[in-house]
């Protein structure tokens, strides 16, 4: 999820439960940041103990991992937090 576009923490807050009811594991939070002038504009700049706590909140819920701060994406670490598993190649 991006923020800073508007939303208030209670919307986050509803769709991370969301998420989880729907069998969502791993879960990034991250800084919405404009690419252009052309771009939607940044509408809030959230505070990195916010993206903390979020994460807190989020871990509570059952989310297996969390990454949530102002400079994570969605690809943020990804291969970290995909569980081993044998490759359908292996002998």
């Amino acid at each position: 999820l991006m923020l800073g576009l508007g939303e208030e923490l209670d919307q986050v807050r509803r769709v991370m439960a969301d998420l989880r009811a729907s069998g969502v594991d791993i879960l990034t939070l991250g800084q919405y940041l404009a690419p252009s002038g052309h771009h939607h504009p940044v509408r809030a700049y959230i505070h990195p103990e916010t993206f903390a706590a979020l994460k807190e909140e989020a871990l509570g819920m059952g989310f297996l991992s969390v990454n949530s701060g102002p400079l994570v994406r969605s690809s943020y670490h990804a291969g970290d937090h995909i569980p081993e598993r044998p490759s359908p190649l292996a002998d």
